[in-house]
């Protein structure tokens, strides 16, 4: 049990336990501070070694660490979810029996790590000590990267299941036009699902490839003359972009099916470009990923087959033909199952070294906008290192900008809208220093995933959100009695009752 101090300044420090100080129930529950509500996620990629590990094969001390140091940076700024890539290409940065390791892990596919590790249940246990989401991101189509060099491993797909993968320029790409490529991923997603205590599963952008171009520069067919020819003959009469637009739906539809079938509380999140449609609302121009991408995005979100919808909306507030706040606007209003709407930022453009890169107060004004706009509540940053940089001061300004306080999840009631039970204050000790350590805890069955533990010091309110595994925490009373709320959080972000408790010599 870890005991955490909340002073007037709201710090937290460890303490040591002595002897009793008194601890008055109070009667009726006064009127405590709702906690923020805010999703503030962001994305750990993977392939390339874009945020980790920072080369492949690298020591797993080394690994470890610079993983530990990810989820430190990410609690340290009051962010609260991490958007971990576990498979980039048909390969595996977990322990995985259904495919490969990742040569981005060990630097040659199929090599698990030496000494032994399981990055993902790694990255699940250390995130949720620290209050941290982890959500597991896939790439539901990519069977191999360019930047993938080492020799493929004999468990690959394209060795197990060649049938199942296209050459298309310089990637190999599962089609999405089988019924078998679907049932395969769907069956890896399961898995880790089924096997993994994460929060949730995530998939970007990538359904079919974005075009690529051979040597003249004329644009690569991608090859589902097979599969297309399949679907004809069985009696199919959709138009062939209609019909690859339906292969992606489909696969939508059944992943939101699939992960609730195992586990109703692990939310499902997709992250499509930001444009529907170049017209969708009228100024906005640029990439339309329904007729280039097969990807019918706003139909996802107006079907309900996700969570949370994370529109990577990476264009500057001013740029007119495809304004933040504007797309952003569009997106809510496609929205009538209500689901979390939590925008993505180029997080990365600030500061980048490039021509066009991005003052280091867009971000900030970017979450203003999203906080501005109703039916928006949260964002995801993309990527990680910018922050583990600081790149241009951005980590500081958010920090001390947006965000200065904690904030919890929102809560998804058409998963769960039962709140946890009314936890129980067992104890209330005096301290060497001369505060009071109050423990609690929880009553009924269901987990707890955060406290809310609130202290008013006169009218100044305090408030700190401990990790479900902490029960315990040290009050000042230098200034006199306080008074203490506590309250418990679930997985899907429903709040019990408070319990509130005098705290006075």
């Amino acid at each position: 049990m870890t005991v955490r101090q909340i002073g007037v300044t709201g710090a937290l420090l460890l303490i040591s336990s002595a002897s009793v100080w008194a601890a008055q129930q109070t009667g009726d529950a006064p009127v405590v501070p709702t906690p923020q509500r805010e999703f503030r996620g962001v994305w750990v990629a993977t392939v390339d070694n874009i945020d980790w590990p920072s080369k492949p094969g690298l020591p797993v001390e080394q690994q470890k660490a610079e993983l530990l140091a990810i989820l430190d940076k990410t609690a340290q700024l009051n962010l609260n979810a991490v958007v971990f890539q576990i498979r980039p290409s048909c390969d595996a940065l977990y322990d995985s029996k259904l495919e490969p390791w990742s040569e981005f892990l060990s630097a040659q596919m199929g090599q698990p790590p030496v000494p032994y590790y399981d990055p993902l249940a790694f990255a699940v246990t250390e995130a949720h000590k620290r209050g941290l989401e982890l959500h597991t991101w896939f790439n539901p189509y990519r069977a191999r990267h360019p930047a993938g060099k080492s020799v493929v491993a004999p468990g690959h797909v394209s060795q197990v299941s060649p049938k199942l993968v296209r050459q298309y320029g310089k990637y190999q790409w599962l089609d999405p036009g089988m019924k078998e490529v679907q049932d395969y991923s769907l069956a890896v997603i399961r898995d880790v699902v089924k096997r993994y205590d994460i929060d949730g599963i995530h998939i970007d952008d990538y359904f079919y490839p974005y075009k690529e171009k051979d040597a003249a520069g004329n644009i690569i067919a991608f090859p589902d003359d097979t599969s297309w020819s399949a679907y004809q003959a069985s009696g199919g009469k959709l138009e062939r972009d209609d019909w690859r637009r339906e292969n992606v739906n489909q696969f939508v539809k059944r992943m939101y099916e699939t992960v609730k079938a195992e586990k109703k509380w692990v939310k499902v999140g997709i992250s499509p470009f930001g444009i529907w449609r170049p017209g969708n609302p009228a100024q906005v121009q640029g990439f339309d990923q329904y007729q280039e991408l097969y990807a019918d995005a706003r139909k996802w979100l107006v079907e309900g087959w996700v969570d949370y919808f994370t529109p990577q909306l990476y264009w500057r507030i001013e740029q007119k033909a495809q304004s933040y706040p504007v797309l952003l606007q569009w997106w809510t209003e496609q929205n009538p199952m209500q689901r979390h709407l939590w925008p993505g930022n180029f997080t990365g453009r600030v500061a980048d070294g490039s021509a066009t890169q991005w003052k280091v107060e867009e971000i900030p004004a970017q979450i203003q906008a999203t906080r501005d706009q109703p039916g928006a509540t949260g964002n995801v940053h993309f990527s990680m290192k910018s922050l583990m940089r600081n790149q241009g001061g951005l980590a500081d300004a958010l920090s001390t900008g947006p965000y200065a306080q904690q904030a919890l999840v929102p809560a998804s009631p058409w998963l769960d809208n039962k709140p946890p039970g009314k936890p129980k204050v067992v104890q209330a000790k005096n301290t060497a220093n001369g505060s009071v350590a109050l423990s609690w805890s929880p009553t009924g069955s269901e987990k707890v995933w955060h406290w809310v533990v609130r202290v008013k010091n006169g009218e100044q309110w305090t408030t700190k959100l401990l990790p479900g595994q902490e029960t315990a925490f040290e009050v000042d009373l230098s200034a006199g009695p306080v008074l203490g709320a506590v309250s418990a959080v679930d997985r899907c972000g429903n709040e019990s009752a408070v319990a509130t408790v005098t705290l006075k010599r």
